[in-house]
């Protein structure tokens, strides 16, 4: 099992940046695939990015595409996700997944909230 904590989360103007940070602790960072997640009121839970062990595929919504990226640091067990050009729609809570490269059971951190006003 993996333990998750994100942090990085607030207030910003339309146009502005922000950036998450998910640690992680417990069972070896590299054998988990780790992603961002969001959940706008009144919403399902969306994908947002994932990222592999090596950094070398990472992968986004369309929605956020050009303007988010994600990126590890696997000595540190953490992951990041950069957010540029924020708009009132990125408003939700954000959450860290860790899931399990060998069993694809997945864990989540206990979000974070954005909000991008206008």
């Amino acid at each position: 099992q993996v333990q998750l904590v994100e942090s990085g989360g607030g207030l910003v103007q339309a146009g502005g940046s922000l950036r998450l940070s998910c640690a992680a602790s417990g069972r070896t960072f590299s054998s988990y695939v780790m992603g961002w997640f969001r959940q706008a009121p009144g919403k399902e839970r969306e994908f947002v990015a994932s990222i592999t062990w090596s950094g070398g595929n990472a992968l986004y919504a369309d929605s956020v595409k050009g303007r988010f990226t994600i990126s590890r640091d696997n000595a540190k067990n953490t992951v990041y996700l950069q957010m540029n050009s924020l708009e009132p729609e990125d408003t939700a809570v954000y959450y860290c997944e860790a899931r399990a490269v060998v069993t694809a059971t997945a864990e989540w951190g206990q979000g974070t909230q954005i909000t991008v006003s206008t």
